[in-house]
């Protein structure tokens, strides 16, 4: 009996709190090796995903395109979301001028405040060690070790979506409204920063404080409301400034065809994203997505897209986080994940309605679960890289689940359950390493052996207790870490460039979700990959390109006009000029007409029309238009095997 209360009252107590020294070296090491890893040799990258390079540079030379998240600096049109992660790059720009490193250190930083954020959230409430574990893990997920890297709007966002859990779970302890007016601030900086997507927070959040706040009822639902309405101020500012600015003075909002920012939110980035009718990727007249078409002039080609049924964006389902084109990026620990948040709910299942670490537990589990499921079977446009939004919840699982079990080691059936998750990841590395079997390949073994002695150990009571114990851990830490760590490590060491990026060594399978960095065998046949660029992939210019760009530059509002954002992005970003990107991203957006275009022409602001870009080469709607307008009216003349004409 009095075991019993002993353990009753163990499981009831909050994590033991200290400020012993280790705690902040062992911190410090973290975060300066994530610093470092991130860091180092970042530039390698050149301009990344030139589609926000682009876009970076003009708003570090206008604010209005600052302001906006405009393509180019004259503002012909945005990019297809809102401006916030652009800003941080655009401002550290301005300060150091446009390079690579000014561009993608700040996102290298994001990654390491979401490490040492993810360490602060988790420690208070399972201690210094779970916090370390988790923000180990985090940093060491192939997927993160690519975004915080790249110069997408995801490394911003996790910070964001990480910061809001922080601070309703500040409120989970003192019960303060302010915590979750913050958290709804933070919730809408990260709508300003990729739309909906931060969403997938949001119900575990309200879920969470809605049973563990600490106050009444009916307080607790006013405070959500309130957290609510706070986001919708933080996002809603700077949409209620962009509807209400005369449309004739701004940019076109990319990847909409109404020049609808609320368009642009529940069709292409929103909804479009669920049921795969994305308004901004409909080729105009046929009826079909670019996806589509892509897909199928590969497969005339020779070279199918996507895997299962042929989708270009993957098979949707329960398993799609697991197969070959998500799985190296963040499935490595989501079985143990959620084994260990299985035994920490047990564990805390009889304590008080408004305990902590459940709570945590709680938020951290319904994030993995609402996030891991919308992805699986969302229908619409889906990168590999989106996965990103998982690995803050695998990491926070894996801390604290892995340290609050092991606190209760004494307990066979605990025990056990460590084993399971142990095994789980083994078995997850054994599967991963398999599909790049040229890859280290005495790495599978390895961790199949040492996870299995892991695993055998965490059974036998000897091994958990005194300095045996260290051992086991070690032994344990590497079974479930080597995998996903070679894999960011590899990560680190390439270069990655284009719209459509993946972490780890190549693992054979075609796909959109499946391409890497455009290289030999990476790319599928028929993807543009010349000097002219592409769809996906920015243009690279040659000196002589560039030099004839720069002629008299000063004379045109726009050097140049090219189909689609990429191709039009190498040319600006070797000038330095404005480049206008007809058509948007996909060359299909509505911007400009071609009545709008002669207009321009007519008015000497156009110097160049490039020709290319778009999906080929090809374009269709007003891109179409204009192209085939200017063919017929000018004449080429071909520098450096891409088609110029001078419209001046």
């Amino acid at each position: 009996m009095t075991t019993l209360m002993e353990r009753q009252s163990e499981a009831a107590a909050p994590a033991p709190r200290s400020n012993r020294a280790w705690e902040w070296i062992a911190l410090a090491a973290l975060l300066v090796g994530t610093a470092v890893a991130y860091i180092w040799g970042v530039g390698s990258s050149g301009w990344a995903n030139s589609f926000y390079s682009a876009a970076v540079q003009a708003g570090s030379v206008s604010w209005k395109a600052f302001f906006f998240g405009s393509s180019d600096a004259a503002n012909s049109i945005t990019v297809d979301k809102p401006p916030m992660s652009l800003w941080l790059m655009s401002l550290s720009v301005r300060i150091f001028g446009l390079s690579s490193w000014a561009m993608l250190i700040p996102q290298a930083l994001l990654g390491v405040g979401s490490v040492a954020l993810l360490w602060a959230t988790i420690k208070r409430q399972f201690g210094a060690a779970a916090g370390l574990l988790a923000g180990l893990t985090l940093a060491v997920t192939p997927v993160a070790a690519l975004m915080f890297r790249f110069n997408n709007p995801d490394a911003l966002l996790v910070l964001l979506m990480i910061a809001a859990v922080w601070a309703s779970m500040r409120a989970v302890e003192d019960g303060r409204t302010r915590w979750l007016v913050l958290a709804g601030v933070l919730v809408g900086f990260g709508f300003l920063t990729k739309q909906l997507q931060v969403m997938l927070v949001i119900p575990p959040i309200a879920m969470m404080y809605l049973f563990a706040g600490p106050p009444k009822l009916l307080t607790r639902v006013a405070q959500l409301f309130a957290s609510l309405g706070a986001a919708i101020v933080a996002a809603g500012w700077w949409l209620v400034a962009t509807s209400l600015w005369p449309a004739s003075s701004r940019p076109w909002i990319g990847g909409s065809q109404n020049n609808s920012i609320l368009e642009l939110t529940l069709g292409y980035n929103g909804l479009g994203r669920l049921n795969g009718d994305e308004t901004g990727s409909v080729t105009p007249g046929g009826g079909r997505s670019v996806a589509e078409g892509m897909a199928d002039g590969m497969r005339a080609g020779g070279t199918g897209m996507g895997g299962g049924g042929g989708s270009m964006w993957g098979e949707t389902g329960v398993g799609r986080m697991f197969d070959a084109s998500q799985g190296g990026q963040i499935a490595w620990l989501i079985p143990s994940a959620l084994i260990l948040l299985v035994l920490g709910l047990v564990l805390r299942g009889r304590v008080a309605r408004t305990d902590p670490q459940r709570a945590a537990l709680a938020v951290w589990g319904l994030w993995l679960l609402v996030t891991g499921l919308v992805f699986s079977f969302m229908a619409g446009i889906f990168h590999s890289y989106y996965t990103v939004a998982l690995a803050p919840a695998v990491a926070a699982l894996i801390g604290a689940g892995s340290v609050l079990a092991w606190r209760h080691r004494d307990r066979y059936w605990v025990r056990i359950g460590l084993a399971a998750a142990t095994m789980a990841a083994v078995a997850m590395a054994w599967v991963l390493l398999g599909r790049s079997a040229d890859f280290v390949p005495w790495l599978r073994w390895a961790v199949f052996v040492t996870g299995l002695i892991g695993a055998v150990l965490l059974l036998i009571p000897a091994m958990t207790r005194g300095k045996l114990a260290a051992a086991t851990t070690l032994v344990v830490i590497f079974a479930g870490l080597a995998g996903p760590t070679a894999y960011a490590v590899d990560t680190i060491n390439t270069p990655h460039t284009g719209s459509i990026v993946t972490a780890g060594p190549s693992t054979g399978m075609g796909g959109m979700g499946g391409m890497r960095d455009g290289g030999p065998g990476r790319m599928p046949a028929g993807m543009p990959s010349d000097g002219a660029g592409g769809l996906l992939r920015g243009s690279d210019p040659t000196e002589a390109i560039t030099s004839l760009l720069e002629a008299d530059a000063e004379k045109y509002t726009w050097v140049a006009a090219a189909i689609g954002s990429n191709t039009a992005s190498g040319y600006q970003l070797a000038t330095e000029e404005p480049v206008m990107p007809i058509g948007g991203f996909n060359g299909t957006d509505p911007s400009p007409t071609l009545a709008e275009f002669q207009e321009y022409v007519e008015l000497g602001q156009i110097h160049y029309f490039i020709a290319g870009g778009g999906m080929g080469g090809s374009s269709s709607g007003t891109s179409a238009e204009i192209s085939e307008w200017v063919t017929a009216n000018y004449s080429p003349v071909t520098v450096d095997g891409v088609a110029m004409y001078d419209l001046s």
